[in-house]
This record gives structure tokens, sequence and C-alpha cells, in this order.
């Protein structure tokens, strides 16, 4: 199967599916991640190797689409990323992580989210899209629901805040292609 090249434009801003050339780029932006994000996306660190083979490996990998937030300048500012794609199932595990914390509470999060929500459905022709949020996130929960997210679960103290030194849950979430999707996408789509 051949993989889909999608481009979109917003502010000057591209997103799109990362290149080979791009693999140092990708992690001089990486390791530029602020303890914020970390804490509400899981992350942890990795050596430049594994950044860059694993970056490598997403671009060729048939079964996830890692769109990235490239800034006027090139700077790669985050991701939204389709992964896990299950093609008989017509599923896929959605997630975002913004490198740049200044680009959050304006929009982008809700931009990059309802994008790839489209792109899955509408091209895609997947059928169902899940994620996980941290409850001690509940910025990034909301935007999934303004997305048209509906919470389905919840694993109770299943994560750990270490910026608090308390557990927190990871409220499971999902989304099927027959849902109303309360916010579209903005931006242009090449």
């Amino acid at each position: 199967m051949t993989k889909l090249d999608p481009q979109w434009q917003r502010a000057g801003y591209t997103l799109r599916l990362g290149r080979p050339a791009e693999a140092e780029t990708y992690y001089a932006n990486f390791t530029r991640r602020d303890p914020e994000g970390d804490r509400f996306t899981g992350s942890g660190s990795f050596t430049k190797q594994q950044v860059v083979e694993f970056y490598l490996h997403t671009i060729t990998d048939p079964n996830r689409y890692d769109l990235l937030l490239v800034a006027p300048d090139g700077r790669i500012t985050g991701e939204s990323v389709l992964n896990d794609i299950d093609w008989t199932l017509r599923c896929a595990n959605y997630r975002i992580y913004l490198f740049d914390p200044a680009l959050r509470n304006h929009g982008w999060g809700t931009w990059l989210v309802t994008t790839a929500r489209d792109f899955a459905f509408d091209q895609l022709h997947l059928h169902r899209l899940g994620l996980d949020v941290f409850s001690f996130n509940p910025r990034a929960h909301h935007v999934y629901q303004r997305a048209g997210f509906i919470d389905e679960g919840r694993l109770r103290d299943a994560v750990w805040d270490s910026a608090t030194g308390q557990y927190g849950d990871d409220i499971l979430m999902g989304m099927l292609a027959s849902d109303p999707r309360p916010r579209e996408a903005v931006g242009t789509a090449h």
C-alpha cells in the first residue's frame, strides 16, 4: 500500500509527513521538548540513535501516519500521529505532541486533532480512532471532546504524575466515522 502524502497549511505552518533527510532536524527539535509536554504525554528520554531510527521507521511503516507540524523557518514544532493502523478493522490510535510550548493555547492542538481526524475518516476511510489522555491534562481532554471524541473508559490510578507525586487516571476515548464532528478542520489541504 502506497502512503498518501497530504499537506495542510495554517498561518505559514505546514502539516505533512516527515522526510528521510529531516531525521537530524527531527531529533534536534524532539530534544527541545519541555517538561510539561513530557508530563502530559508520558514521554521519556531516548538516545539520538533511538530517535533517528524510530523516525526513519515511521516514514516507511504503512500502518502509521506521522504528520509533522513544520514552522515557516523549518523547525519541526509538533506532531500529530495516526499509529497502530489496523487496515482490516479500519481503526487506529491517535496521539499528538506540540514540541513548542508557545503554540499551546492558540488553537494549534484543536487544528492538529481535527485535521488528523478528518484525514483518517475521509481519506484513509478508517472506521474508528482511539486515544488515551491523562486525567491531569484537562486541556487536551477538552480539545479531544470538542473534536468529537467520547470518553469510553477510565483506567484508575494507571499513571504517575511526577509533578504532583500522585497517581492519575488514563482516560480512554474514541470516535467513529459516523459520529458528529463538532469542529471541522481549518486550513488548506493540498
